[in-house]
């Protein structure tokens, strides 16, 4: 099997500060018939800034599996300011606001260029296999401690 190059392997995004940043094009499958973004598709976007967030950070997905947790997201408020249409650029902009228990608090903005598309509000919640709420690991809590608000 071939490797693929380091520095053609996809990006995770970047830290500057305590924010992240992701960017996302926009292809003719995130669209619909008029060339705007399905409302649907941020959602995927915010997922994937959360996500590598975490793996920027030093947390992958598969690493928290192993200890028997994840996260779920449960609370989401988004705020549709502009469409995004096929062929932008987009950066998604990930900044985690606080810690309580279980629970995380994320801030995160897509951007064209310097125009603000869509804000979400995300509280996610650290679960064992069964579903049940549970601490955030050491690992998680050392890594992520700089990065809140």
């Amino acid at each position: 099997m071939t490797e693929i190059p380091r520095d053609t392997a996809p990006t995770a995004g970047w830290m500057e500060g305590r924010e992240h940043l992701l960017p996302i094009r926009i292809y003719y499958e995130d669209t619909d018939f008029t060339g705007v973004v399905y409302h649907g598709n941020y959602l995927r976007y915010f997922e994937r800034g959360r996500s590598d967030f975490l793996r920027v950070t030093g947390v992958a997905h598969s690493a928290l599996l192993d200890q028997a947790a994840a996260f779920t997201v449960v609370k989401m408020t988004l705020d549709f300011r502009r469409p995004a249409r096929i062929d932008d650029a987009l950066l998604v902009r990930t900044t985690l606001d606080g810690a309580r228990g279980p629970r995380l608090f994320f801030n995160q903005k897509i951007y064209r260029s310097s125009e603000l598309l869509c804000v979400a509000g995300v509280e996610a919640a650290c679960i064992d296999m069964t579903g049940r709420p549970r601490k955030p690991t050491v690992e998680l809590t050392a890594a992520l401690a700089p990065l809140i608000g």
